[in-house]
């Protein structure tokens, strides 16, 4: 019987690669997000079940879930991919934008995980969560989402302390830069404060990474489906960097290079 995988955010950049991958490696996929179009897109593609649910909503977890576990009778995968930026300060950032940031980032890992959990446990799955290396330091105006994306590392290692002893493993991936639509607004963001273009503000943010680029989606979706495997069986509770060097780079040292 193949295995099964959930994947929420899956309609574009890290998540659709994510899809991708696992159902090249063999997997029976389920999809989510909150957008029609980008959805079915994928699923025209890899084959996926596209369900179109809002991560954040506990209802729509239950029943991307259920969804997952009719369509294929298990679920051994789940991937929290789904998430959001919205940038400011403590001061800059509203209560509705602060609210909006953790409940897609942080709250929906949450709920995604626990309506799938009972199902992980039966098959001794896995959960991968997708933070950011902003998970791992402090970005300017950044407040929220920083906040969030910590918080993920932290659920994901407690479910893998607490549902260890039941075969479950949980282990988070920290990207860097990746190119992906959000990225791509963003550069352009950049771009225009720097006067030069997107491929110019790709460069300025990849300047001080050892690898000197941005990621790819598939390098991401890469350690996913490794994270997932059997290969993977003695690790967990693991935050793992894919992000080409950058966080291993002290800033203030720079200077010196």
């Amino acid at each position: 019987m193949s295995r099964a995988a959930l994947v929420t955010g899956g309609g574009t950049g890290i998540g659709a690669a994510i899809a991708r991958r696992l159902r090249a490696d063999g997997y029976d996929v389920c999809i989510t997000g909150r957008r029609r179009e980008p959805l079915d897109a994928i699923a025209a593609e890899t084959g996926a079940l596209a369900i179109q649910a809002d991560t954040g909503d506990p209802a729509d977890a239950e029943r991307a879930v259920a969804a997952a576990k009719e369509a294929f009778g298990r679920l051994d995968v789940l991937v929290c991919n789904a998430g959001i930026g919205l940038g400011g300060t403590v001061e800059e950032q509203s209560p509705e934008g602060w609210d909006a940031v953790l409940r897609t980032n942080l709250t929906g890992a949450f709920l995604a995980s626990r309506a799938a959990m009972l199902e992980l446990v039966r098959a001794k799955g896995s959960v991968v969560t997708i933070s950011s290396d902003s998970g791992l330091r402090a970005a300017p105006r950044s407040a929220a989402y920083c906040t969030a994306k910590a918080g993920l590392i932290m659920l994901t290692q407690c479910i893998a302390l607490d549902y260890g002893p039941l075969g479950v493993r949980a282990n988070c991936v920290c990207p860097g830069w990746v190119r992906t639509p959000m990225a791509d607004e963003e550069m352009d963001e950049l771009a225009e404060l720097r006067g030069t273009d997107r491929e110019g503000a790709y460069e300025l943010v990849a300047s001080p990474v050892p690898l000197r680029r941005p990621g790819n989606p598939e390098e991401i979706a890469a350690a996913v489906a490794w994270l997932a495997s059997d290969e993977a069986g003695f690790t967990t509770g693991a935050v793992i960097a894919i992000d080409g060097g950058n966080t291993v780079v002290d800033p203030s040292a720079t200077v010196f290079g």
